[in-house]
């Protein structure tokens, strides 16, 4: 018989949730617990399994009708080896997640950054469908991306290519977590947008973002298209790092199209407007005018069904 189905599993520092599903993206069964991460790698890879034998049940299927698992993970990590090297929010240091996995099932499972998984999903299922030339970048709390590059996707050396969070934009710009300075992320993340957003507030700087408790990422865009001077300032400064992120990107890569989610994305227009000037200022014109930069398609299923894409291109 056949095999026509795979799982997906998105392993986050919060959640776990997973898919079952045809080759074709149509998903049987879904299920997310919380990942718990506080009681150790042992208890995780457990609800791991839990979670896929939850979907296996539900959907009908056994591990005989799967033909791969795949599964996206914070790294950095070692996707070839199977291995989660270490990540801020999960138990694991060098821990072999896929080899148990694997054993348990008896099912070729393959693990990459959750980045590259991303960007797998939106070029499978998502709004890079039909591209050869893909970039996928996602702005929330970090700054992460993968790149699909000839219909495959691009891993690097190390499994860590397009950690494009610590592009270095500004040489004397703010500290980064990774320990740098003028990172694209501690520019123009949800999380930097926030503070500057705060930073206002405590300079007692003439604007709404006084009213809130607390100022995140959400409120200077609500502010500011409200027509706040300060939180639209806050937005064009952090846009701009955002624009010439991606104008780098185009500069090297010659996508496409760049697919463009997380947090920040839902902003909307005003996200995509100036990215776009910035781009179209910063790139040659024939780049510039042949890359499509676009939402991404897949919202909130983005991690599970990235992982979905990821099992079937592994699995052919």
């Amino acid at each position: 018989m056949s095999k026509e189905y795979v799982i997906g599993i998105d392993l986050g520092g919060t959640k776990i949730s997973g898919a079952l599903s045809d080759v074709d993206g149509n998903v049987l069964s879904q299920h997310t617990i919380s990942t718990n991460a506080f009681e150790g790698e042992e208890v995780v890879l457990g609800r791991v399994i839990c979670v896929i034998e939850k979907i296996l049940n539900d959907g009908d299927k056994v591990p005989e009708d799967i033909k791969a698992i795949g599964i996206g993970s914070p790294g950095p990590l070692d996707a070839e080896k199977g291995i989660i090297i270490t990540t801020p929010n999960l138990p694991f240091k060098n821990f072999k997640l896929v080899a148990p996995i694997k054993d348990k099932f008896a099912v070729p499972t393959y693990l990459d950054n959750d980045a590259n998984v991303g960007a797998i999903g939106e070029f499978i299922f998502g709004a890079g469908q039909g591209t050869k030339n893909m970039i996928f970048v996602t702005v929330s709390t970090g700054i992460g991306g993968g790149a699909i590059l000839n219909g495959q996707i691009y891993r690097g050396n190390t499994c860590n290519a397009l950690e494009i969070g610590h592009m270095t934009l500004e040489k004397n710009g703010p500290r980064c977590n990774c320990g740098n300075y003028g990172c694209a992320e501690a520019l123009a993340s949800g999380t930097a947008i926030g503070k500057r957003g705060k930073e206002a507030v405590l300079k007692d700087e003439p604007t709404s973002l006084k009213n809130y408790d607390d100022v995140t990422s959400y409120e200077v865009f609500l502010e500011a298209k409200k027509g706040d001077k300060v939180a639209g300032e806050i937005l064009d400064k952090s846009l701009n790092y955002l624009g010439i992120c991606v104008a780098n990107l185009i500069v090297t890569f010659d996508p496409e199209m760049v697919v463009i989610g997380g947090g920040v994305s839902k902003g909307g227009d005003i996200v995509f407007e100036k990215v776009k000037e910035v781009v179209n200022t910063r790139c040659f014109k024939a780049m510039a005018e042949s890359c499509k930069i676009v939402p991404a398609g897949l919202g909130t299923d983005a991690g599970v069904m990235g992982a979905v894409a990821l099992a079937v291109i592994e699995s052919k």
